[in-house]
This record gives structure tokens, C-alpha cells and sequence, in this order.
């Protein structure tokens, strides 16, 4: 397990720290869930959405350059901050050349990032790319995920635990800056293991809201559009 120096607890859209500072420690989350993200073209683009045991900072670490992407806490998070003393004696046990190989695949991957990032932008006019966070029922008790991926009719869950294609269920979505979260009828379309190129989770239809939470949600939308 990683050796922790301190830990820190952070509340919902809190900026752990922000694209282009410097900063090079190295984060892992503790509980709840951390979104990396991107400007690109004036546009916020959602890098990834980071849960439990995940590490993130790595690249200012071995790069030695600012900060690369945007870290945000998604509801209430707690971080642990990996010893220095630690990294920079594992770091400094390997040999220079292997160094520099690490430092040139930190920049190549920030490229290859640039490159998906712009082609994701492109994509995504016409669904909202904002990190809500939700619950719902399952077999194993009150699930707290996600979602990335809305639109009026539907959306995408970030979750380990869908649930089962056909499934009605009711889920509870928060929005920013209120309270009374909206409660939304839902199906289970399709679901999706984790892979290397797509988060798990599942995508649900929208089958029973309320005309005024419908407006609501509506207003959300088109206000994250702008």
C-alpha cells in the first residue's frame, strides 16, 4: 500500500490544483472520487473520474512541469498525499537513462491526451459533460456513483455495480447548489464492464420525472451547454 504523509478532505468542485500551476506530489483517493479535466478551446472536457485507491499527479512528478490537467473533488473526498522522502529515494534508486525513458513517455502521453481530448470535444455538443453525483438501490444496499454523460431522455452511470439491462429502478440525481435532489424513474438499457479504453457502468432511459424536476433538469442542461 502507498505510504501516506497526510491526508486532506475536500468538499464537492473543491480544486485540488488546477492545470498549468506547478505542483509535483502525488495524490491517491482515500473515499469519493476526483475528476481530472482539461481546457480545451475554452471548454472544460472531462479527462476521467477517479474513485478509491486511484492515483493521480504522477505526471507532474516524473515530468517536472506544470500541471497538466485539472483536479477536482466530485462530493465529499478525502486524498491521501504520498511521503516525498519517500518517491524521490524510489525515483533516485533507478538509473539515469531510465529516468529520462520515464520523463519522454510522461510527455507522450500528454500528446496522445491532447489528441483524444480535442476529437472527444468535437463529439460531445450535444450531451452535457458535467460530473453529477446520484444514488440508487441495488441488491447490496444505497449505491453513490456518478454520471459524466446526460441528456434529457437518458444517461451514462459511472458505476462497478450496474445493475442488471431492463431493470426499473429510481435514482436520486443532486444538483449543483440545491438540496432537494430530483427523483428520476429510470431503465437499464445496456450495461459495460471495465476495459482499458471505457469506464464500467451503465446507460439507463429516462422513464417517469415530474414536470417541474423535468424543467429543472432542463435548465441544468442547457445552462452547462453555454
Amino acid at each position: 500500500m502507498f505510504q501516506i504523509s497526510a491526508e486532506e478532505t475536500y468538499q464537492d468542485g473543491d480544486i485540488i490544483f488546477k492545470e498549468g500551476n506547478a505542483g509535483d506530489w502525488i495524490y491517491v483517493v482515500i473515499s469519493g472520487a476526483v475528476e481530472i479535466s482539461r481546457e480545451i478551446e475554452n471548454k472544460n472536457v472531462v479527462i476521467d473520474i477517479l474513485g478509491p485507491e486511484q492515483v493521480f499527479g504522477e505526471l507532474g512528478f516524473i515530468s517536472q512541469a506544470p500541471r497538466s490537467a485539472t483536479a477536482k473533488s466530485v462530493g465529499e473526498t478525502e486524498i491521501g498525499i504520498i511521503d516525498r522522502d519517500f518517491l524521490d529515494q524510489e525515483f533516485n534508486k533507478l538509473s539515469g537513462d531510465f529516468r529520462l525513458i520515464l520523463k519522454s513517455m510522461a510527455k507522450r502521453l500528454k500528446k496522445t491526451t491532447d489528441v483524444a481530448l480535442e476529437a472527444k470535444l468535437r463529439r460531445r455538443d450535444q450531451r452535457t459533460q458535467k460530473i453529477l453525483s446520484l444514488t440508487f438501490k441495488s441488491d447490496a444496499g444505497l449505491v453513490k456513483a456518478f454520471t459524466e454523460d446526460m441528456s434529457i431522455g437518458g444517461m451514462f452511470i459511472r458505476t462497478v455495480k450496474p445493475l442488471p439491462a431492463g431493470e426499473v429502478f429510481t435514482l436520486k440525481l443532486t444538483l449543483p447548489k440545491t438540496a432537494q435532489p430530483i427523483k428520476i424513474g429510470c431503465e437499464v438499457a445496456w450495461t459495460r464492464k471495465e476495459s482499458k479504453a471505457e469506464p464500467p457502468g451503465m446507460g439507463v432511459r429516462f422513464v417517469q420525472i415530474s414536470e417541474a424536476d423535468q424543467h429543472r433538469l432542463k435548465a441544468e442542461l442547457a445552462k452547462k451547454r453555454k
